[in-house]
């Protein structure tokens, strides 16, 4: 029988595995991708509030020069805008473009077809018990790695 430390370490690698070789973000890249569900949960969860490349980086632990690189790429591709803050010029803000055509969008509703095939076999009740339980580890996890 394997220690629950092996247990947590199995179930990880596994699950972590599994995201990343289904490829389920095939449509963009990862980063981008990522950055834009960031930027989308935030708009959902706190519509006030507009997010700098900062608050990206340490959301999404992406280095700030990559981070550059990245929204450059992006704001070509018109998945983001860029706005100066009219209070403070030195404070530029990241939204995200709502085209329902865009490439981000389409993506993300394949991967909920698939988050909400997940929650019919799991059933509502273990799905959200997940959630919360992947927030926890996630929560340790950043404690333990960046503080």
């Amino acid at each position: 029988m394997l220690n629950t430390n092996e247990a947590l370490l199995g179930a990880w690698l596994r699950l972590s595995t599994t995201i990343n070789n289904s490829r389920l973000v095939t449509d963009m890249p990862y980063n981008e991708s990522l950055i834009c569900n960031v930027l989308y949960r935030n708009e959902l969860t706190s519509p006030e509030k507009k997010l700098t490349a900062t608050e990206l980086c340490a959301e999404t632990k992406i280095l700030k020069s990559q981070m550059n690189r990245i929204l450059e790429q992006m704001e070509e591709k018109q998945l983001i805008f860029r706005e100066r803050s009219p209070k403070d010029k030195r404070k530029i803000y990241i939204r995200l473009n709502h085209d329902p055509e865009s490439a981000y969008f389409q993506q993300h509703e394949k991967i909920l077809a698939i988050m909400d095939s997940v929650i019919e076999r799991l059933g509502e009740g273990k799905s959200r018990i997940v959630v919360r339980t992947l927030n926890d580890i996630s929560d340790v996890a950043d404690e333990l790695f960046y503080s």
